[in-house]
């Protein structure tokens, strides 16, 4: 699959790096991504902030991309997270995603260095011209502390392979300032769950999604009612999920998510890596909570 901006919409899964004993659990991974294609889930998103790509090693990172596009097979499209602080590194990540057979690249916001604007600039300009392959920027300031600008958005977006951004800003005024500016065949997907639906409505194309780990079917048939225009289906859907949304981050990311898959049986255990912790009683029982009441569990 050669992945270009109309080959994204709908809901992709940020997808869990399932772990047991410290290491990746490859069966449960496996497991898992067929359970998001049997359920509907319109692409898959391995090793982004909510598979630990921070905390897997080098070799981890490449062998769940590996894992991810073998078992994936074609059916939906793959777009890897290859993310880094250190433009070299992105680089090496990136190369590695397309040895692998990624479709594209999803490549955060450099965080920590606080780099300008023109900084983040020629950042992914290094990367796209080094690697050939379709990038999705990534711009999460809650984690990054660095905002990307809409002009900056805009300014990339005018290079060969930048398709698309993940705006996890959680702002619609700034997500429909980046529609307004970039081309219109430049893909604008939600990075909140909670922001998705309005985002289609503003002329978003989708989102890139923590809840569809648990709930991949009823994310996807959200965003599908969304980008058709049905509001009364998407509004109910918007709603009935709205909660778990929220409870998805009622314990630092990625916790709740694996909590939820391993109360599921889809999981073997809802380990996280260190500096990450399991999610304390308080936090388990709204989890519990609200999936009883949409009858996950």
């Amino acid at each position: 699959m050669t992945t270009q901006g109309k080959d994204i919409q709908g809901a992709f899964t940020a997808i869990v790096t399932p772990m047991q004993d410290g290491k990746v659990d490859e069966q449960s991974l496996t497991d898992l991504i067929n359970f998001q294609i049997d359920n509907g889930i319109h692409g898959l998103v391995p090793c982004g902030t909510t598979g630990e790509s921070a905390t897997l090693g080098f070799d981890e990172h490449k062998r769940v991309i590996d894992i991810t596009v073998k078992v994936v097979d074609g059916r939906v499209p793959v777009i890897a997270g290859t993310g880094a602080n250190s433009t070299a590194e992105a680089i090496e990540l990136t190369e590695s995603a397309k040895e692998s057979g990624a479709d594209a690249v999803l490549s955060v916001v450099p965080y920590y260095n606080k780099p300008s604007q023109e900084g983040l600039y020629q950042h992914f300009k290094a990367i796209i011209d080094a690697v050939d392959i379709p990038m999705v920027l990534y711009n999460v300031p809650g984690r990054t502390v660095t905002n990307m600008a809409p002009a900056t958005t805009a300014r990339l977006a005018q290079l060969p392979n930048v398709i698309a951004i993940k705006e996890a800003c959680g702002c619609l005024n700034q997500i429909s300032e980046v529609i307004r500016l970039c081309p219109k065949d430049f893909v604008v997907l939600s990075g909140d769950d909670f922001t998705s639906m309005p985002t289609v409505l503003i002329g978003g194309k989708g989102v890139i999604s923590v809840t569809s780990n648990v709930y991949p079917k009823a994310m996807s048939e959200l965003m599908e009612a969304a980008l058709k225009g049905d509001l009364a289906k998407a509004n109910e859907l918007h709603y009935k999920l709205f909660a778990l949304m929220g409870t998805m981050f009622c314990y630092p990311n990625p916790a709740p998510a694996k909590k939820g898959l391993h109360l599921m049986g889809k999981i073997a255990t809802p380990e996280v890596r260190l500096p990450m912790t399991e999610m304390d009683e308080a936090s388990l029982n709204k989890l519990m909570t609200e999936m009883k009441a949409i009858c996950l569990i």
